[in-house]
C-alpha cells in the first residue's frame, strides 16, 4: 500500500447488513463482549487456528495461507463489513491486475529501490509473439497504488471529480525472506484493505479527519480501544515544495486534534514523498501492533503525470488550469491476514457473534427419529436455508452458521468438543423439546443459565445481535 516501504508489513457477510448501518456510538458493542479473552490464558493464533480449523500452511507455497471453510467465513465477513462501510465513506471498489510489466515498476520507482522484493515473472516463449513480448519481464504487484494511478490517468479529471476514492482487495505479493515468515502474520501472499484518495490540497484535512474517525470506531467495535498515533514529518531528502509540505503537515495535525486523539510527533521521519500517520493498537494482553496507516504522497502523481482541471477564478462553471492532485494512501487493518492473527489472539478465539464462523451447534440428546427430525428442522430454520423457496437463494437473505452434531457419542463429549470450537450458542434437543416445540439454549457468555426459546425467538435474537454488531 505505501509507496516505497516494501519491508514494512504494517506493523503498523455473507450476512445482510443494512447499508444505513453506519458505525456510530449506538452500534459500538460494549467491550464486555471481549472480557472472556481477558480472563483466560492466551494462546498463539496458530494454535487457536488449528483447533478451530481456520487455516493451514504448506511448504509447497511458503509464505501463503490456505484458508479452510471456517477461516474463509471470518475473512469474508471482515471484507464484507469493510465494503459496506466504504460505501458510506464514499469509496468505489476497483479490481486491478496482479501482474504488470517491468516498466510500470520503473516508472513508479519500485524497481529501482526494491527490485529484490518484487517477484519477477517471465512467460514461456511462443512463436506468434513479438520479440519484445518474448523478452518482456513482469512483476507481481507488491501494492495497488500504481494500478490506481493508471485508472486515474485513463480519464480526464476535473476538480468536480475530487476527492476520488478507490478501494481494492486484490492479492499482493512480496518476496519476504524465508526466515521472516511467521504463521499468518508475515506472508509473501496477502491482501490489504487498500484505499487511495486523489484530492485537492485543501481537501486533505477533511479526508484525513474522516479516515481517523473511521479508524477509531472500527477498532472500538472490535474491543481495541487503546490506540497510539504517530505523525512523521518532512525528512531532509524530501521532494515537493516546502509550502506543500507545510500545508499537508498542518492538515494532518489539525485532523488529529479534531479527533481528540493523543499523538506523538516523529520529526523528520516521514517518507521522502510525504508525511504520514501510523496507528498502533494494543491487544487484550497489552501487546502493541502497528496496523492502520495514512500516507500523503506527492511523488506518484508527478511520476504518472496526474492532473485535474482546476476551478477558474471565482466561477463555478468554467474550468481553468491543470493542477496535480495529492494522493492519500490509507489502510484500516493493513494486511488482512496479519490483522486476523492479531484479532484471533486479542479475543483468544472467542469470536463476537457478528464475526463468528460458528453461530450455534445443535446437540440432540438421542438419535430417535422425532428428535433428529426436529433437530434438522431447527437447523434449517435458524440457518435460513428453509426460507429459500426457489432454485436461487435471494441476495437479501440473512444466513447463520448452525451445525448439527448428531453422532453416537455421549452428549457430554459432544458438548466438550463443541466448546473447544467456541460456538456462540449451544442448543440441546430431547423428547421434551420435541413435545413442547421449544429449544434449550445456552449462550456462551452465560453458560450457567439455560433459556427455553422457540425457533422464531432465537432467530430474532440472532438477527438483533447481527444488526448491533454484537
Amino acid at each position: 500500500m505505501l509507496l516505497l516501504n516494501l519491508r514494512c508489513r504494517s506493523p503498523k457477510l455473507n450476512f445482510k447488513i443494512g447499508i444505513n448501518d453506519r458505525i456510530s456510538h449506538s452500534t459500538i458493542v460494549n467491550t464486555r463482549l471481549y472480557s472472556n479473552a481477558n480472563k483466560l490464558s492466551f494462546e498463539d493464533h496458530r494454535i487457536i487456528a488449528q483447533r478451530q480449523k481456520l487455516f493451514i500452511t504448506d511448504p509447497k507455497s511458503p509464505g501463503s495461507i490456505f484458508f479452510l471453510p471456517h477461516g474463509a467465513r471470518v475473512y469474508n465477513r471482515l471484507v464484507d463489513f469493510l465494503k459496506l462501510q466504504y460505501r458510506l465513506e464514499g469509496f468505489e471498489e476497483v479490481m486491478t491486475p496482479i501482474i504488470y510489466k517491468k516498466d510500470l515498476w520503473e516508472r513508479s520507482g519500485h524497481w529501482q529501490n526494491y527490485e529484490k522484493e518484487i517477484f519477477r515473472v517471465e512467460g514461456s516463449k511462443k512463436a506468434e509473439e513479438t520479440e519484445e513480448e518474448n523478452n518482456a519481464i513482469y512483476g507481481l504487484k507488491p501494492m495497488n497504488c500504481p494500478g490506481h494511478c493508471l485508472i486515474y490517468a485513463h480519464t480526464e479529471r476535473s476538480y468536480r471529480d475530487l476527492p476520488l476514492r478507490f478501494a481494492d482487495f486484490s492479492p499482493l505479493h512480496r518476496n519476504e525472506a524465508s526466515g521472516a515468515l511467521s504463521g499468518i502474520t508475515r506472508l509473501r501472499c496477502f491482501h490489504q484493505d487498500d484505499g487511495h484518495i486523489f484530492c485537492e490540497p485543501q481537501q486533505i484535512k477533511t479526508e484525513i479527519t474522516k479516515t481517523l474517525h473511521f479508524i477509531k470506531h472500527v477498532y472500538s467495535l472490535l474491543g481495541m480501544n487503546k490506540l497510539k498515533y504517530y505523525l512523521s514529518t518532512r525528512p531532509e531528502d524530501s521532494i515537493g515544495s516546502l509550502e506543500t509540505w507545510s500545508l499537508s503537515e498542518n492538515a494532518l495535525k489539525e485532523a488529529l486534534s479534531v479527533n481528540e486523539v493523543p499523538w506523538v510527533l516523529n520529526e523528520g521521519d516521514g517518507a521522502f514523498y510525504g508525511p504520514k500517520i501510523d496507528v498502533n493498537v494494543a491487544d487484550a494482553r497489552g501487546k502493541w501492533h502497528q496496523t492502520a496507516t495514512i500516507q500523503l504522497d506527492f511523488h506518484l502523481p508527478e511520476r504518472f503525470k496526474l492532473y485535474y482541471r482546476t476551478k477558474a477564478g471565482g466561477s463555478s462553471t468554467v474550468e481553468g488550469n491543470e493542477n496535480m492532485p495529492v494522493l492519500v494512501h490509507r489502510a484500516i487493518f493493513g494486511s488482512l491476514e496479519r490483522f486476523m492473527g492479531i484479532l484471533i489472539e486479542h479475543i483468544n478465539g472467542h469470536w463476537p457473534f457478528w464475526l463468528s464462523p460458528r453461530h450455534a451447534v445443535i446437540l440432540p440428546i438421542n438419535q430417535s427419529k422425532p428428535v433428529l427430525d426436529f433437530a434438522k428442522r431447527v437447523q434449517n430454520e435458524l440457518s435460513g436455508s428453509s426460507q429459500v423457496q426457489s432454485h436461487f437463494a435471494p441476495l437479501n437473505q440473512t444466513y447463520f452458521y448452525v451445525d448439527l452434531q448428531a453422532d453416537a457419542q455421549s452428549l457430554g463429549k459432544r458438548l466438550r468438543e463443541s466448546r473447544l470450537l467456541n460456538y456462540n450458542y449451544e442448543i440441546v434437543i430431547g423428547e421434551k423439546e420435541v413435545q413442547e416445540q421449544v429449544l434449550s439454549v445456552t449462550d456462551r457468555q452465560d453458560r450457567k443459565s439455560t433459556k427455553r426459546m422457540t425457533i422464531d425467538e432465537l432467530r430474532r435474537t440472532f438477527e438483533q445481535r447481527l444488526s448491533k454488531y454484537e
